[in-house]
């Protein structure tokens, strides 16, 4: 384990910067491979992760295993973190200033890991590191923003209500496979779209 992510770990463990510490049971910072090429990025904890301070340790998390298998990918082998790192009471949507205030460690996540491309999981991450939103319009898109890629795809979580969607899930990270795939063979990914100034 990397030496600065296990110091993020216990700051996001210890930390009481928002009213979700007050809540949550267990804090959940990132977990996973520090050499990943790619970092999942999620909404927030929900009730299991709360419960074991694991990242997608629950039902959702099962569904994205069965897309990283669909993909001959470990689970081992990639990082995977959330926007927010507590619990929300009743799993609402995070507000703005609760992302806002988690916002250094996901920052630091990637600035340590360093990935070739972030995949982000569903809306409300959309909307927290790209400003995006209707995810189910852009999904399967790759974007690039300050010289870093990420590739869009739905939450997990939305597999559960809407069975079509675990198809369109391992559609995507099959791609997103690919893409990576093509990146490490010194290939240049064109961006479907370009927020870069």
């Amino acid at each position: 384990m990397d030496y600065e992510l296990e110091t993020i770990r216990q700051k996001v463990k210890e930390c009481t910067k928002c009213e979700l510490s007050k809540t949550r049971t267990k804090s959940v910072p990132g977990k996973g491979n520090f050499q990943s090429d790619v970092i999942f990025v999620g909404e927030a904890p929900g009730r299991n992760e709360d419960k074991n301070g694991e990242p997608f340790v629950g039902i959702a998390g099962q569904k994205l295993s069965l897309a990283l298998e669909g993909a001959g990918i470990s689970r081992e082998s990639i990082y995977i973190t959330n926007v927010v790192k507590c619990r929300p009471p009743n799993n609402r949507v995070p507000t703005i200033s609760e992302r806002e205030t988690c916002h250094d460690y996901l920052q630091k996540e990637i600035s340590i890991i360093k990935p070739k491309i972030i995949c982000i999981l569903g809306n409300t991450a959309f909307n927290s590191i790209l400003g995006g939103s209707e995810i189910t319009k852009y999904r399967g898109k790759i974007v690039k923003k300050d010289n870093q890629l990420y590739f869009l795809t739905v939450h997990p979580a939305a597999t559960i209500y809407n069975q079509e969607l675990m198809a369109v899930l391992k559609q995507d990270i099959i791609k997103l496979f690919d893409l990576i795939r093509e990146l490490k063979n010194g290939k240049q990914i064109l961006a479907d779209i370009d927020y870069s100034t």
